[in-house]
């Protein structure tokens, strides 16, 4: 086969209807399927939701009604902790190793400064701990009330040591340790 003779720049349309005679017919090939849309969300447990919504209600407003007062004692003890054990602790004969003291501290500074304090603790091996709250009497230096009357302070401290798998006991300090102004904390030995 002999190649096509040189042919001059304006004979484009000879080319496409060669190529077009070459070809044959052709037929349109359908459009393509558009990409996949993305997946669908997870349905959503809706009852579930109001059950929760509703159970955190209800533990709110069991929070509210067991507030403490300010001459109000802190106690609470884990199961597995003798009783006598406890009963020292309440008397005040296992002595702090550390000491933390909340006043000025707003709630939520408070509460940093809590989880900090016992992380530390606990990383040292200490087995108890002071902390200073406060009873709530005065309107200054961070050792108020809220609008009922109810200790901040105090209650924070409260709700947050029971919530924790690290603490063993607590119980307010006798009289010369802080009265009901602070509280022993015991806590659980560290685990290697």
């Amino acid at each position: 086969m002999m190649p096509p003779p040189d042919r001059p720049a304006d004979d484009d349309s000879d080319d496409a209807a060669l190529f077009r005679a070459a070809i044959g017919d052709v037929r349109r090939l359908p459009d393509a399927a558009p990409p996949p849309a993305g997946p669908k969300p997870r349905p959503r447990a809706r009852m579930a939701e109001r059950d929760e919504a509703q159970a955190r209600e209800e533990f709110r407003h069991a929070l509210e009604d067991s507030l403490l007062e300010a001459g109000d004692a802190l106690s609470y003890r884990r199961d597995e902790l003798p009783p006598r054990v406890f009963a020292r602790l309440r008397r005040g004969e296992i002595s702090a190793q550390e000491e933390l003291d909340l006043h000025g501290s707003d709630v939520r500074e408070a509460e940093q400064l809590l989880r900090a304090f016992l992380h530390d603790a606990r990383e040292h091996g200490l087995g108890c701990v002071r902390l200073i709250h406060g009873k709530g009497r005065s309107g200054s230096g961070g050792d108020y009330v809220d609008s009922r009357g109810v200790p901040v302070l105090k209650n924070l401290v409260d709700r947050m040591l029971r919530q924790r798998a690290d603490i063993l006991a607590f119980h307010s300090a006798p009289p010369a340790q802080g009265g009901t102004g602070a509280v022993l904390v015991l806590l659980a030995p560290r685990r290697r």
